[in-house]
């Protein structure tokens, strides 16, 4: 299976596959945001595919990465079950909740809750 572009609630955006390859560099990302330029307005990436190091706020490397698609104007929405993640890291609990309450990068558990914040904003 590979990422594919679809509408959800009025909105297009590029769901990636699960098993494709993991986002473990800025270049892994920005191929990403390469392919999201077919059209998406929205990328939503597993959170399974994200390297450790994303959600290791100290490495830096979830801020290069959200930049990046600020940068680019695409929103990034992580996708799945993040809960062991934040049960060790307060700082990860406050960008989660700032990133929900702010526009360009989003964290939802499914899908389906991607939509139903999608028709909210629309």
């Amino acid at each position: 299976m590979t990422d594919e572009l679809q509408e959800r609630a009025g909105t297009q955006v590029m769901v990636c596959h699960p098993d494709g390859p993991q986002v473990a560099t800025v270049e892994d990302a920005l191929d990403l945001i390469g392919a999201a330029f077919l059209g998406a307005e929205v990328v939503a990436v597993p959170a399974s595919r994200l390297a450790p190091a994303f959600f290791a706020l100290g490495t830096r490397f979830a801020g290069e990465v959200m930049q990046k698609f600020a940068n680019y104007r695409l929103r990034l929405v992580v996708i799945g079950d993040i809960s062991e993640h934040l049960a060790s890291s307060s700082a990860l609990r406050a960008l989660v909740r700032e990133s929900n309450a702010a526009g360009h990068v989003w964290f939802l558990p499914d899908l389906e809750a991607l939509d139903a914040r999608l028709r909210a904003v629309a």
